[in-house]
């Protein structure tokens, strides 16, 4: 770990809760029409990819009544098909999320959420995916186990969040949605934080049964700088609210942390990570996933990943939202050419949530550039090839 990132790392501890919803006990001692935006940003760790970020415990007090500012919007306007999708093999049930090309030889954009998150996450960057290709390119979005509407066969999800399950299971999902490989559209997989980590160890298993990858764009995550932020998880998730009183609650604590800097997407993508808390609990919602469940899985999600991203036999993309963010692996690589890097500026960890027509732009001339255009000559290579 650098000096500097150590630096920043004790600062945002030391700064916590600043820039966080108020306790009940500090609401009475600040102005009401405080802007939320006044203040340190907490954000998160950098290159952690681990969720949102840590938020202070709130004391019981009275509900309050949804804000009608942060109503939820359904997926529908986002995505031409909402699927349910059998896979035996896994014992699965997925929900998935598809908007296909217009035409059968176009490439869909197949993306993978974060831990805690859901597919819906995506759903604002694949309306701008689809609207500025015009239609040459789809996007299918997949809820992970134990993550928006997915449910084993029994109806009771398995717990293990292992990386070995996650891949299995995204690979299954995709043959079950494109059975025929030669008959597929081409893929370009992308994944955000721990879906980075999925979709770039899928890759070679779906070369290998013959469909076609163009690339693997991962968004936001970095091996080194996950795996150093890992000890200082569950300081942060101890200060993170147990529920919410509403749905709108809930998508107006994302918007006001800065977890997700555009309202508009927050209010797609929130409510399916929330679920109706039991009876009696505190508040009216709970996490849909508790990421304290995930903790035995982090360090299989991100161990490896700059070996297994560079090996990958296709172009590579990773967009980050900080610069100080490249282990000593990736930093080599880059310097060699071996990958594509952005840098994106004015987002946060959820920078496809953040600033979906940014990011749309940016793996849309990754998909141009390493797709589309077909080289005409031997031994030329798209960027970020091998």
């Amino acid at each position: 770990m650098s000096d500097l990132y150590r630096s920043a790392l004790s600062a945002r501890l030391a700064k916590l809760p600043l820039d966080l919803p108020p306790t009940s006990e500090d609401e009475d001692d600040l102005d009401p029409e405080m802007d939320a935006e006044d203040g340190d940003a907490l954000g998160v760790l950098p290159g952690s990819g681990l969720g949102p970020p840590a938020a202070p415990a709130r004391a019981k007090r009275t509900p309050r009544a949804p804000n009608p500012d942060f109503a939820p919007i359904s997926g529908a306007d986002f995505f031409a098909d909402a699927l349910q999708v059998a896979v035996p093999a896994r014992k699965l049930d997925c929900r998935v999320y598809y908007t296909p090309p217009k035409s059968a030889d176009g490439t869909v954009l197949v993306c993978h959420h974060g831990a805690g998150y859901g597919a819906l996450s995506f759903a604002a960057l694949a309306r701008e995916v689809v609207g500025v290709s015009r239609g040459a390119c789809g996007v299918l979005a997949v809820d992970a186990r134990r993550h928006g509407t997915k449910l084993t066969e029994e109806g009771e999800e398995d717990a293990d969040l292992s990386i070995g399950v996650l891949v299995d299971d995204f690979v299954g999902a995709l043959e079950a949605v494109f059975p025929d490989p030669g008959a597929a559209p081409t893929l370009l997989l992308v994944g955000h934080s721990m879906g980075g980590a999925v979709v770039v160890r899928a890759c070679p298993r779906l070369l290998e049964g013959k469909y076609r990858v163009s690339g693997v764009a991962v968004l936001d995550v970095v091996e080194g700088s996950a795996i150093e932020a890992l000890p200082h998880m569950h300081s942060l998730l101890n200060a993170r609210p147990d529920g919410f009183d509403s749905p709108e609650d809930a998508i107006e604590w994302h918007f006001k942390t800065k977890t997700i800097r555009n309202s508009h997407s927050a209010r797609v993508s929130v409510p399916s990570i929330i679920v109706p808390a039991p009876a009696g609990s505190a508040h009216a919602y709970t996490w849909r996933t508790p990421l304290r469940s995930t903790a035995p899985y982090w360090t299989s999600w991100f161990t490896g990943l700059s070996d297994a991203f560079l090996a990958a036999r296709t172009a590579r993309l990773l967009l980050l939202a900080g610069t100080d963010r490249l282990d000593r692996p990736l930093m080599i690589a880059q310097m060699q050419g071996k990958f594509q890097m952005v840098v994106a500026a004015g987002v946060g960890h959820m920078l496809h949530e953040d600033d979906p027509t940014h990011v749309a732009e940016i793996l849309l001339d990754f998909w141009r550039r390493n797709d589309r255009v077909r080289l005409p000559f031997k031994g030329i290579k798209g960027v970020g090839e091998a």
